[in-house]
């Protein structure tokens, strides 16, 4: 019999939840940064092998919400532990002592992974290890490193002996129900990420209102990076465009890496005032 099921991926922000999904996947599909709150929206992630095939759902990282794009967030996480067959908790070596209030609901199957065991010695793990015997005794703990990929096949095989016997939800090659235009969307956000400081990042939407995809030539693609404020535009354009061209650079090999093929991108910068809190905006582009 086959075993199928949907497995969340869900814990504090930075503590390795889109590291994980891309490790099982062997692909880069959830983008990985260093700051917080990188992830914004669930991003599903199909693994199908032998006789099982795992639906990860990678989910932002669990705040409490200060304006409405974290209550959208939010309502992301929570969305994601109601479809899950499984839920995945991470927590890592630096705020293990969060564990204390994590409270999964008792008819979910879940599994508490401590990530980053490869950054601590051993007396460090088995010190962590005994603060969540106590914290958690009905529980199971496995130490993971998710970029080093330390004992993720001892964790895939406890996942899939938690997963509900069923057929497979969808076709053995099916990777993803995200775009090509949304994983652009990312990639040119994570170039933002890691281009710019303070307020920038978080202040961004990046939107893709034209893919066109060519059989001869390269593709075309249009981004508009949205902001809330004049002063940001400033910023992301910089002095005789010169950072809005550096930008543009980097997102288009980055979107040529992940595509396998040449692109043509063009990118505008808008202002949209208070974008984060609009609701509006925020269903269209975010349920």
């Amino acid at each position: 019999m086959k075993k199928c099921g949907y497995v969340a991926i869900i814990g504090d922000p930075n503590v390795g939840k889109s590291t994980l999904l891309n490790a099982f996947l062997n692909l880069n599909l959830s983008i990985i940064n260093k700051k917080a709150q990188t992830t914004r929206n669930k991003i599903l992630g199909t693994l199908t092998e032998k006789n099982y095939q795992i639906i990860f759902i990678d989910t932002p990282g669990i705040i409490d919400p200060k304006y409405e794009l974290q209550s959208f967030m939010l309502s992301s996480v929570k969305s994601s532990i109601r479809e899950a067959d499984v839920i995945v908790y991470l927590f890592d070596v630096v705020n293990y002592k969060n564990i204390s209030a994590v409270n999964i609901e008792k008819e979910k199957k879940s599994i508490f992974c401590l990530n980053k065991i490869d950054l601590i010695t051993k007396e460090e793990s088995e010190k962590i290890s005994e603060f969540f015997k106590k914290e958690k005794p009905n529980e199971i703990l496995i130490p993971i490193s998710a970029t080093n990929k330390i004992n993720l096949e001892i964790l895939k095989d406890k996942i899939v002996e938690y997963l509900p016997e069923s057929e497979f939800l969808y076709e053995e090659d099916f990777l993803t129900d995200r775009p090509e235009k949304f994983f652009v969307a990312e990639i040119i956000r994570n170039c933002i990420l890691n281009l710019f400081e303070q307020e920038i990042p978080y202040s961004v939407f990046v939107n893709i209102p034209l893919f066109k995809e060519r059989e001869e030539g390269k593709d075309y693609i249009e981004a508009e990076i949205i902001v809330e404020r004049e002063s940001q535009k400033v910023i992301i354009i910089g002095k005789n465009g010169t950072k809005l061209k550096q930008l543009g650079e980097e997102a288009r090999l980055a979107i040529e890496d992940f595509l396998g093929r040449p692109v043509f991108l063009k990118l505008f910068v808008k202002v949209r005032k208070n974008w984060r809190k609009n609701k509006e905006f925020l269903k269209k582009h975010y349920s």
